[in-house]
């Protein structure tokens, strides 16, 4: 069975860049205008080794810039999704949560006990879906995968 391979949270990409990249500088090459509270939530976001959701993200932006607020905090991570340079997840807790786009695909282990997200890539894992996929009529050509999980020696079961 092939490893499977958790990604550390300050993983470099092909680039070089840790895992936070550079948020400012995609925003730029796309055009954005980035005002200083902008600035903030991109820095925040590039700085994450979480999954933060917008409530979160705002109580690390206000620590920062405290003229900032929620509103500008929401429309801001929209613009950030809208234009490719952040994603995000529901990972059934009935909020979104966003992590920057990178360029190299991973999946996702959430558990649900403590909402903790793990990253990881399975190349075995990722030979299986195509497989799926091909074997059906498709060629695969995108997936997201979501594991949803409780510890191992969790009695709440």
């Amino acid at each position: 069975m092939t490893a499977v391979k958790p990604i550390p949270s300050s993983a470099p990409s092909k680039d070089g860049e840790t895992k936070g990249g550079d948020i400012e500088a995609r925003c730029a090459a796309t055009g954005m205008r980035m005002t200083e509270q902008r600035r903030v939530i991109a820095r925040v976001l590039a700085a994450a080794t979480d999954h933060p959701d917008v409530e979160e993200l705002y109580r690390r932006c206000v620590a920062i810039d405290d003229k900032i607020s929620i509103s500008t905090v929401y429309r801001t991570v929209k613009l950030f999704e809208d234009a490719g340079i952040i994603e995000r997840h529901d990972f059934r807790e009935g909020r979104a949560r966003y992590e920057q786009m990178r360029e190299t695909h991973h999946d996702h282990l959430i558990n649900l006990r403590d909402g903790k997200v793990i990253e990881f890539t399975s190349d075995e894992i990722e030979k299986l879906q195509a497989e799926v996929a091909r074997k059906l009529g498709y060629k695969l050509v995108d997936h997201r995968l979501e594991l949803y999980c409780v510890p191992l020696d969790d009695d709440k079961t």
